[in-house]
């Protein structure tokens, strides 16, 4: 019955229009409009390319196309200068004249796949504009530096166009989204913490906790969207790069609460007062976020008593217990405090301390130097190859598939495994050739005047612009909007040559074959062996971090580690079920790293011959991680370190007066319990 319903209300659904989907696609047809009326106006050679350098630029979120719009003007600008500077130098020698331009686009291309931030358009735009402008002329280099004008003139016009057109119609913020985003994230962190304090707690799926830090990973790209917002840009950028710091820390405070919750509840019940603590943090993390604000410190400090309650002599279960205790009420502050960010985020933008400035100037991302340099040889080498077959094959139309396959190519370096996306790109360039036909030879003949053009336009502009717009089907917008821009080529004057429609439509299907024939050559690369170069990245630095010979640079590593933890969450989603990409527990290397520093923190302010036990952890656990990263795999941890570990926990307990819930020894027994969880119960003082 219910699913006769839902299969019922299924076309209806399909009818709802979106208002805002609706009024984006307005927004940018009306920029089409106006690009098209200066093009026309002003006679510039290719109206065909401003109208797609419109749809190319605008985004959903005035947030995010703004950037895009200024860096890739920057990156027009880059790339005609190039163009400029490289073709008519080299008009003699193609052969070296294309190896420059393939390079000077790999160069483009490393830069791009490093950078991960909006700033990638600039050099993603200079590959491929220069790639444009200098291919069809490697002939004839004489106009270069005509049609070099013209192309970055069209593209300011669209630019410009687009800027105003979304900033007066369709002035939407990126401040909703985050909000949004960050009050889903809390809700998302108190439940699964609920469930993993829960009495009956069975260990979570990797992929449901690891979407946890992807959540947090794309908070960040949104926040490097603020400077360019309507909504004041500075504070508000400080406020989301609070709230992402926060975030951050509740993901391995959570994880290490329910770790430690897991081995104290193996060893025997709970005692009643610990048991009722634990209870009121569940039933608290139910609460709304005002309410957890309102009550969240009195059960810190409660967790805070506990946990310092010095038990003689220590037995394994106390210092679990404190433990325990202390990494609940961490959570229990880093959540409070996320609380009052989201909840002043999603107000009005209060004046921030100037002291805040600089602690909160950035979240830093993980970059991969190796993974961008492959995406800019993949990228130089496939150029070289669409210009040798060009120019083997004397086709008067390769040039323009150079071109164009240079722009895709360009256009997807980023992505993994671009093969698949590439395949409905083709697809979707497949079923609008015939769109592209009947305009082309049913509706254009009989328009007259740039008026008319832009109405008879207006149906399948706003409809592609309206699936642009939609999430699930943006992918295939651009390619739409490429064949039948293209193919209708808008040139000074109207032409309707079906032999020239042809040739331009197999140039387009012609350079995607192409690109997904060099994309599986070079570029089909499994996503889990992506996913094992960031675990392997992360286990070099714990294994640097917990070296005392290397310098102590903790600084932002607990940022990055949870960056990659969310790129890695990414593509576990593709990842088979039984690749042992699974095996490796991000979270587990993440509490392992932050124990690593608090070690390191407090090493100089215990005794000395404690300050030695340490440092025979600190030395095991860097050859554990530097050979993890060596070989690449989980490789199990000596039983040499178990040694080192347990006489470090002694040798903290006998020590005069030991505190339970000293950072040292609570980070000692959380590397035991991360790295050793099926190990005996340790032999302590008070089990003599």
């Amino acid at each position: 019955m219910p699913a006769t319903a839902r299969t019922a209300s299924l076309p209806w659904s399909l009818l709802l229009l979106d208002p805002q989907k609706l009024l984006f696609s307005f927004s940018s047809f009306m920029a089409a409009a106006a690009t098209l009326f200066i093009a026309f106006e002003f006679s510039l050679p290719r109206p065909w390319w401003a109208l797609l350098t419109v749809y190319v630029t605008a985004q959903p979120m005035a947030g995010a196309f703004r950037p895009k719009m200024l860096y890739r003007l920057g990156g027009i600008l880059t790339g005609a200068t190039v163009s400029i500077l490289v073709v008519p130098n080299l008009q003699h020698a193609p052969e070296l004249l294309v190896l420059c331009m393939a390079a000077w686009t790999g160069l483009c291309i490393y830069l791009a796949v490093l950078d991960r931030t909006p700033r990638a358009f600039l050099f993603q735009m200079a590959a491929f504009s220069s790639a444009v402008i200098s291919f069809p002329y490697l002939d004839d280099p004489a106009d270069v530096f005509t049609t070099t004008i013209s192309r970055v003139e069209e593209m300011t016009v669209a630019i410009t166009c687009v800027s105003f057109a979304h900033g007066l119609l369709q002035p939407w913020s990126v401040k909703p989204v985050i909000h949004g985003r960050a009050s889903s994230f809390l809700a998302h962190a108190s439940r699964w913490t609920r469930e993993a304090l829960g009495q009956r707690h069975t260990r979570l799926e990797y992929e449901h906790r690891r979407m946890l830090a992807a959540d947090v990973a794309e908070l960040g790209m949104m926040a490097i969207h603020l400077p360019a917002d309507p909504w004041p840009a500075k504070a508000g950028r400080r406020m989301v790069l609070g709230v992402q710091k926060q975030l951050a820390t509740i993901l391995p405070l959570a994880s290490a609460a329910a770790n430690r919750l897991d081995m104290l509840s193996a060893l025997a019940p709970l005692d009643p007062e610990l048991a009722r603590l634990i209870e009121e943090t569940r039933a608290w993390l139910t609460k709304s976020a005002e309410l957890q604000y309102a009550a969240g410190h009195a059960l810190a400090m409660r967790c805070r008593k506990l946990a310092e309650r010095k038990e003689h002599p220590l037995f394994w279960r106390d210092l679990l217990r404190a433990s325990l205790c202390v990494r609940m009420a961490e959570f229990v502050e880093a959540q409070v405090e996320a609380c009052r960010l989201v909840k002043q985020l999603g107000s009005a933008p209060a004046a921030q301390p100037k002291q805040g400035r600089e602690r909160d100037k950035s979240f830093p991302l993980a970059r991969d130097h190796g993974l961008a340099m492959l995406a800019g040889l993949a990228t130089a080498t496939a150029i070289i190859l669409y210009c040798a077959v060009w120019i083997l094959l004397a086709w008067p139309n390769g040039s323009a598939t150079a071109a164009f396959a240079a722009l895709i190519t360009c256009s997807f370096a980023t992505q993994d495994d671009p093969a698949p996306v590439l395949g409905r790109y083709l697809g979707a360039t497949l079923l609008t050739f015939p769109l592209a036909a009947f305009y082309l030879f049913a509706v254009l003949p009989r328009v007259d005047g740039c008026a008319m053009l832009i109405v008879t336009l207006a149906p399948a502009l706003l409809g592609i612009g309206y699936i642009q717009a939609t999430p699930s089907l943006s992918a295939r917008a651009l390619p739409m909007f490429s064949c039948l821009i293209v193919a209708l080529g808008f040139l000074d004057r109207f032409m309707a040559d079906f032999a020239t429609f042809i040739n331009v439509g197999l140039a387009q299907v012609g350079g995607i074959i192409a690109t997904i024939a060099v994309a599986k050559m070079f570029r089909s690369v499994n996503v889990s062996w992506t996913a094992k170069r960031m675990i392997r990245g992360n286990w070099i630095e714990i294994g640097q971090m917990a070296s005392v010979a290397r310098p102590f640079r903790p600084v932002h590593w607990t940022s990055m580690a949870i960056d990659r933890l969310g790129q890695i969450a990414a593509r576990m989603a593709v990842a088979e079920g039984s690749d042992a990409l699974h095996a490796a527990d991000g979270l587990a290397d993440l509490r392992i790293g932050r124990n690593v520093i608090a070690i390191r923190r407090t090493l100089s302010t215990v005794p000395m011959p404690i300050q030695a036990t340490l440092r025979e952890v600190l030395e095991g656990i860097a050859s554990l991680f530097q050979a993890r990263g060596r070989k690449g795999e989980l490789l199990p941890p000596p039983t040499s370190l178990l040694t080192s570990l347990d006489k470090a926990i002694a040798a903290m307990c006998t020590a005069e007066q030991p505190e339970p819930s000293h950072p040292a020894l609570l980070a000692l027994v959380g590397m035991r319990c991360n790295l050793f969880p099926t190990a005996p119960v340790p032999r302590m003082a008070g089990d003599a």
